[in-house]
């Protein structure tokens, strides 16, 4: 089958008779979970640490190192998950992780000091960092073509919603913070009993020489009269030309003509994090009240900055395909540039008291409009279109191990800057990395929109993938 072929039959069961399936329901069910997990674990130690400090009499070092070990153990869960969910599948992958979650959850609500609690976000942050691998590519390989994208979109709009019950929660000074981040043990198990009734991906299936139990999976999570047939032929074809293709897996991102994708991916991936907004995130309740601001003005910011991420988000995907994506992380990078070199000079400039918050929470709430709106979505976006077939679980690992290891490092390293430099200097630094990344964009990122996956392939193969090789 042509690419031409394949392109057509793909519009064709997209234009397919019929509804989503229950078990298509499901798939789109555990996506939000998974994904709100990845929001609200993340999140939840905003609040929480200005509970955490008191309980344990912690300092700005064990500060650093309880925020950013589900950091580490992020980056340790992608590159572990991309295996397993090779090896293993990815249902009993995220089984797995489910469990894990749940585990990481309750060792963390009962940790009776600072590196026990330390070990617990370690663990938690495993399933974190495997989730974001796995999770996405299960719900596409199981998603009609018709639906693929608002089932994957599931994952990144839950990411907003769990941030913002994080936030809520960490406003709500009343609940302890052995609670709020025990409770993540619900939606966990919650995950879990929803896993049990689901299949193992169809693409999998076919991989491993299981062609008939990738039937009877297609025919459960398609609606009736559709081309179960033609879809199976199709993984069947690309499953051959992956496993004889001469750059695959792990050894294949050596090759020179993937480089520049890898060059794209690992790139945006470090600059999302570079850009200022897991700074936000964890710290701005610290931030805030270290400069004089009272705990609850600081988690009332928190409440409003998540709030501001998940309306960003919705709007941002909602426009994505009609603006494009390099277009609308060139026009949203500068207002997130702006709004940290504003706030930066407040704090110098010493106007960062009681008649200033006005303007220091609008700066915070327009950083995170522009940035969650724009380079954010680009994150898990870029994995999934540019990398090619055969070595794309290889390269979407790596990117997500950028991803997580510059947040480790931002995170364990950000107090302590700004005990050094001081708060307004440190927001000039981060003003700098969101020029450096409109820079980034400008000359490496291409437009691929309306592109499909096999053109981008084609022109990566070509050697021409940079902005000005897609302008149509």
């Amino acid at each position: 089958m042509s690419s031409h072929e394949t392109a057509a039959a793909d519009n064709d069961r997209a234009t397919a008779p019929g509804q989503l399936t229950g078990a298509a329901i499901i798939v789109a069910l555990v996506s939000a979970v998974s994904g709100m997990l990845y929001g609200y674990d993340t999140g939840i130690i905003s609040g929480a640490l200005l509970q955490i400090t008191k309980d344990f009499g912690i300092e700005e070092s064990w500060k650093q190192v309880i925020a950013a070990s589900i950091l580490l153990g992020a980056v340790i869960g992608a590159l572990t998950c991309s295996y397993l969910s090779e090896k293993r599948g990815r249902k009993g992958t995220l089984l797995m992780l489910a469990v894990v979650f749940v585990v990481g959850a309750l060792w963390c609500a009962v940790a009776p000091n600072p590196f026990v609690l330390s070990l617990g976000r370690l663990v938690l942050g495993f399933a974190v960092g495997g989730a974001t691998q796995t999770a996405p590519m299960y719900v596409a390989e199981l998603a009609p073509p018709k639906y693929r994208g608002r089932l994957v979109l599931c994952f990144q709009i839950a990411i907003g919603v769990g941030i913002v019950i994080a936030t809520i929660v960490g406003a709500t000074e009343h609940i302890p913070w052995r609670w709020s981040i025990g409770a993540a043990a619900v939606p966990a198990a919650i995950m879990l009993v929803l896993l049990l009734r689901l299949p193992e991906s169809p693409r999998w299936l076919v991989k491993n020489d299981r062609g008939d139990d990738a039937r009877d999976v297609l025919e459960r999570v398609r609606p009736s009269g559709y081309d179960v047939d033609g879809e199976l032929a199709e993984m069947e074809e690309l499953t051959r030309k992956e496993q004889t293709a001469k750059t695959r897996g792990w050894p294949g991102l050596r090759e020179a003509w993937v480089r520049p994708a890898l060059i794209l991916g690992c790139g945006i991936a470090i600059f999302t994090q570079l850009s200022g907004i897991e700074m936000i995130i964890y710290y701005s309740p610290t931030i805030l009240t270290d400069n004089g601001f009272s705990e609850s003005v600081a988690l009332e910011v928190s409440v409003a900055l998540g709030v501001s991420y998940l309306v960003a988000q919705l709007v941002g995907l909602s426009i994505i395909d009609k603006v494009g994506r390099r277009r609308l992380t060139l026009i949203m990078i500068p207002g997130a540039a702006v709004s940290l070199f504003v706030l930066g000079t407040l704090f110098v400039t010493g106007n960062s008291g009681r008649d200033s918050v006005p303007f220091i929470i609008a700066c915070l709430v327009v950083f995170m409009l522009f940035n969650a709106g724009g380079l954010q979505l680009m994150g898990w976006l870029t994995g999934s279109e540019t990398y090619p077939l055969a070595v794309r679980p290889a390269g979407t690992a790596v990117q997500s191990a950028a991803l997580w290891g510059t947040n480790l490092l931002i995170t364990l390293t950000l107090l302590t800057l700004i005990s050094g430099i001081g708060v307004g200097p440190a927001m000039w630094l981060y003003g700098l990395f969101n020029v450096a990344a409109w820079l980034f964009v400008y000359f490496r990122m291409p437009d691929l929109t309306g592109r499909s996956l096999e053109e981008i392939e084609s022109k990566l193969s070509d050697g021409k993938f940079r902005p000005a090789d897609f302008a149509r």
